[in-house]
């Protein structure tokens, strides 16, 4: 540890490590031979930089789980509404049959069950236009207790939708926790990001997309038809989401505030230097950022407004970058696939179709834990554009087995391969990065702006998907996979040319970069990095 007199005296560089015990005193104004002599003292003992020594507190950990509580929510409902949908589906007949007395027509019940499971991803459009408020009224950790509050009423609403016999309070239920979802998907990377030091930002963020991933794998197994997925207990199917609910509200409230909400926007600085050693204990580390909090907010403009965020012009690349990786994320075909799995295993010939779809749930887990291990190691761009790339071929091979399975043998177990492929692709990059590198694109009062805006564009891109796959498959048959191909290379291409790397950089560092032109300024010695794929 260094002790020092006036430690803003200090010259920049040496801020930026962590030197083994060394007692020395440097005056306010410290000469060059002083500086000198400091320089070659250092040179002689151990020196690690900083970031790299911040430990993993039990208080950072029990932040970013009590977060992810949310994604599993939003996960488990992504996933329990494939197996049991036939369940369902006689339970709409049924209903509306005692209503009305007429039964549903064929094509009034894919309608109905298509508005049904859509209706979430709608409500997310519509609960992202709320992020920038609570975010920045209440705070990041807060807003994600109040936006819990959606889950915990549909989850009610759900479970009373057999005892009331009413099919409305299905889809009320699901466009009550699409608002939780538009508003936590947003509202929880946010929050991790913020308290997570830089070396670890992506890890700890993609982790709560690992949260996710399990939420739709244990949806999955929970709406089998030998667990809950079946006429008597798909009510407490639906409603279990409560169960994460609660654990949320029995754990977060004990966890700290974002630092650089209450530094840059409340501009509480010993507040937040509090709650960042409460999250990452006492080290080097919290001073330099806090000195990257202060430069960060000398620099950010202190109030955005909507118009701000749609016409200064350094945010405008941001923008761009986000709605070409959003958007070749969510139009994919993962979510088609996730969606409608069960129905493309069943006409390949499976019968035991739900244990497959079961196989895509584990699929999706294990490389959402691979793009944990990887981000930090990697990099964002590489995985995004590893992603893209093999989710193009995987799509146009998805289309010559489509074409071709009545009439090649052997087919349909090269379709079940090309569709665990597909999954793979998605969550090595596209998936988990899409939903918080606007995050590390914007500054800290663009930053709500950003998360609100990638999350209405990834809810948007589910909606289209949930609601246009099935009439366009019957539309198009095997071609329909070309337009997931065409979104996928448009966005591999983009991202090529567009996105500059931001593993291991501070937010005031990326946000830099753009505040000098209309596109990304890249450094020239950091070139080679940004603009290979290699």
């Amino acid at each position: 540890m260094i002790y020092c007199y006036d430690q803003q005296a200090l010259p920049g560089a040496f801020k930026c490590f962590t030197v083994y015990p060394l007692v020395m005193h440097i005056p306010a104004d410290p000469t060059v031979e002083t500086c000198h002599t400091f320089h070659i003292l250092c040179a002689c003992v151990l020196t690690i930089p900083s970031r790299t020594q911040t430990s993993l507190s039990p208080m950072l950990l029990l932040s970013v789980l009590a977060a992810v509580f949310g994604n599993f929510q939003v996960g488990y409902h992504s996933g329990n509404m494939n197996a049991p949908q036939q369940v369902i589906e006689n339970f709409f007949n049924t209903t509306w049959q005692a209503n009305y007395n007429v039964s549903l027509t064929t094509s009034q019940m894919t309608i109905l069950w298509a508005v049904t499971v859509s209706s979430k991803d709608f409500g997310g459009i519509v609960g992202a236009l709320g992020v920038k408020g609570l975010a920045d009224t209440f705070g990041r950790r807060n807003s994600i207790l109040i936006a819990n509050a959606l889950s915990v009423v549909s989850g009610s609403l759900m479970s009373l939708s057999q005892l009331c016999g009413s099919l409305g309070l299905i889809i009320t239920g699901r466009l009550v926790f699409g608002l939780f979802c538009g508003l936590c998907m947003s509202l929880i990377p946010l929050y991790i990001q913020e308290v997570s030091p830089t070396a670890l930002r992506g890890a700890f963020t993609i982790m709560s997309h690992v949260s996710f991933s399990l939420g739709i794998l244990v949806g999955m197994v929970m709406s089998l038809e030998e667990v809950l997925g079946n006429a008597q207990f798909w009510p407490l199917m639906l409603s279990l989401s409560v169960i994460p609910a609660v654990l949320q509200y029995l754990t977060l409230p004990f966890c700290p505030e974002s630092p650089r909400y209450l530094l840059i926007n409340r501009g509480q600085e010993e507040e937040a230097e509090a709650a960042l050693r409460k999250l990452w204990g006492n080290s080097w580390d919290i001073l330099t950022e806090i000195n990257e909090m202060r430069e960060e907010a000398s620099q950010t403009q202190s109030k955005v407004t909507l118009r701000d965020f749609l016409s200064l012009r350094r945010y405008l690349n941001p923008i761009s970058i986000i709605v070409a990786i959003t958007l070749g994320a969510q139009l994919s075909g993962f979510n088609a696939i996730l969606n409608y799995s069960t129905d493309i295993f069943t006409k390949a010939g499976f019968s035991q179709s739900q244990f497959l779809t079961l196989g895509t749930g584990v699929i999706n887990v294990l490389f959402t834990v691979v793009s944990v291990l990887l981000v930090e190691r990697v990099g964002r761009r590489k995985l995004l554009l590893t992603g893209f790339m093999v989710g193009a071929l995987c799509n146009i091979l998805l289309t010559v087995s489509e074409a071709t399975m009545r009439c090649i043998p052997g087919m349909s177990y090269l379709q079940v391969l090309l569709v665990f492929s597909s999954i793979s692709a998605y969550e090595l990059g596209p998936g988990p990065i899409s939903w918080f590198i606007a995050a590390e694109l914007f500054d800290q009062s663009a930053r709500p702006f950003g998360m609100a805006f990638t999350c209405m564009l990834n809810w948007g891109g589910k909606f289209l998907c949930s609601l246009l796959y099935p009439p366009l498959l019957n539309l198009m048959g095997a071609y329909v996979y070309l337009i997931f191909t065409a979104a996928l290379c448009c966005a591999f291409t983009f991202t090529f040319f567009q996105l500059p790397e931001t593993k291991g950089r501070t937010f005031d560092e990326i946000a830099s970069e753009f505040r000098q032109a209309n596109r990304v300024v890249l450094l020239k010695e950091l070139q080679k990095d940004f603009r290979t794929f290699n």
